[in-house]
């Protein structure tokens, strides 16, 4: 072979790998700052998705998000669907749990009453009308404190659950995480959460503590199984903080609990570096804990999402991963109901400290306009 043609084969060879690269990544959502996934990741028990938000949102943007891996993992049950969720307004998501009704699968709904009676949201009851038109029965909480449970149990083996609502808003314009989890063990636990509000009708502090599971060992990772109020969550979270010996990074819609601060200004004083992200709706408030790290020099930004952004995570060390619904407010730890899980597992944290890169990467250049937030109030 001549040798003038070595250098160009191979300049093709490096053309085929790249055009090859595009193809894989088109028509991903690309985030108001660096790109970001919204296809799972994960290892054998577990895919951890995260959302895509673009700036300006576009209905013909709106595909390839969180809501159609959503459908599919709701279009596999074959047996039950218990569904907890606090906003809901997603066609695709009711269409799918209508068709798991009509193949003979059990469908259940808890739902908090504030979404029920929300008349002004016109997708809201079109999605309502569908899971009632296909005979699914569904349970409000009937309080003022919120249901804000995002989670569903399918055939008793696998959980979804994370920071994100079954709504448009949630998975196009907002920043959200979820978690498909495969664990019977993980399951038993959210079913038996379920069956006290939808089976007892408790709710809040009525519902008594207790699950099967409450530490699991998932192929090497130790997963522990909170519910808030019952659980007194937020302090199962500030003793996790305490432990830290390298590193903190957090990302948090509403954080207003002065416990959950401490323990960060007490480990950053004991040399642990601690960085994070706050959702900007309500940072500088006197509620929030944003002005009091940032004025003990933690390194602190506010999001760069125009939109919101929605985490509700802490990673420590690089191996430990604290996510779910419950913001960190004394609302969420005494009155609300909420889960969070404790995984220990390097490979499940990772998939988190990458979002995080993306949050701290957008909030250091954030685009000058900021868009309608989510329906949902940080309490």
């Amino acid at each position: 072979m001549p040798r003038r043609l070595i250098p160009l084969l191979a300049l093709l060879a490096l053309l085929v790998v790249l055009a090859g690269a595009l193809l894989v990544l088109r028509g991903r959502p690309e985030l108001a700052g660096p790109a970001q996934p919204s296809t799972g990741a994960g290892g054998a028990w577990y895919e951890v998705y995260f959302t895509a938000p673009k700036y300006p949102d576009r209905p013909e943007d709106r595909h390839g998000g969180i809501d159609e891996r959503f459908v599919a993992f709701l279009d596999s049950a074959q047996r039950s669907l218990d569904v907890a969720i606090y906003d809901f307004d997603l066609a695709n998501a009711a269409e799918a749990l209508a068709r798991a009704a009509q193949r003979g699968v059990t469908v259940r709904m808890v739902i908090d009453s504030d979404t029920l009676a929300n008349t002004r949201d016109a997708e809201i009851q079109a999605a309502l009308r569908t899971v009632r038109a296909a005979g699914i029965p569904i349970v409000p909480d009937e309080r003022e404190a919120i249901m804000h449970h995002k989670f569903v149990v399918k055939d008793g083996v696998e959980v979804w659950t994370g920071s994100w609502n079954f709504t448009v808003g949630d998975t196009y314009r907002l920043n959200n995480n979820a978690a498909r989890l495969r664990s019977p063990e993980l399951a038993a636990n959210y079913a038996a959460e379920f069956r006290k509000m939808f089976e007892s009708h408790q709710f809040g502090p009525s519902k008594p503590p207790g699950v099967p599971h409450p530490v699991v060992t998932i192929n090497g990772a130790r997963v522990e199984t909170l519910f808030a109020p019952q659980d007194e969550v937020a302090s199962h979270i500030a003793a996790r903080l305490r432990e830290a010996r390298q590193s903190i990074r957090f990302l948090a819609f509403s954080f207003t609990h002065d416990g959950i601060a401490q323990a960060l200004l007490d480990r950053a004083a004991a040399g642990v570096v601690v960085s994070g992200v706050f959702e900007r709706t309500g940072s500088q408030t006197r509620f929030s804990e944003y002005g009091k790290l940032k004025e003990a020099g933690l390194e602190v930004y506010q999001d760069g999402n125009p939109y919101a952004m929605h985490h509700k995570v802490f990673i420590i060390d690089e191996r430990t991963t604290l996510f779910g619904s419950f913001n960190f407010s004394d609302g969420a730890d005494k009155s609300n109901d909420e889960n969070l899980l404790i995984v220990d597992d390097p490979g499940f944290a990772r998939l988190f400290l990458e979002e995080f890169d993306r949050m701290i990467a957008a909030a250091k250049n954030p685009p000058p306009r900021r868009g309608r937030t989510s329906r949902e109030r940080p309490r």
